[in-house]
């Protein structure tokens, strides 16, 4: 796997991190360095990883970087989460932000069966 443009969940992550920039950009001045950081630096990674991954040498090495996307992802939804207790992301962004989460994830887990059998 070398064009990770290509991969429909590189794409989708992709629109993640689109999603994810525009509806932190509302959050708290004093969150700049806190929250919003985080869940930038996040969301960031999930593509990221895929595309590092993809452009590695093996199968191994890219199920490795698909799993670190994963993590990240997990990460980026409990951000999500509590940005929401705190009442700094409202309930329907959020759902509408998650949902792309789930299939982003799910994605990622079939990606991750299917180099597990090469």
């Amino acid at each position: 796997m070398n064009n990770y443009s290509e991969l429909i969940v590189w794409q989708k992550s992709m629109l993640l991190a689109e999603l994810v920039y525009k509806c932190s950009a509302s959050f708290p001045d004093e969150e700049k360095f806190g929250l919003t950081s985080q869940i930038r630096r996040s969301v960031v990674s999930v593509a990221s990883n895929i595309a590092e991954g993809a452009g590695r040498n093996s199968n191994n090495e890219f199920r490795n970087f698909l799993g670190i996307a994963n993590g990240s992802l997990n990460e980026l939804m409990t951000q999500l989460e509590l940005a929401n207790r705190f009442d700094f992301l409202d309930n329907i962004t959020l759902e509408e932000i998650l949902k792309l989460c789930n299939e982003i994830q799910k994605m990622i887990y079939t990606l991750i069966k299917k180099f597990s059998i090469v």
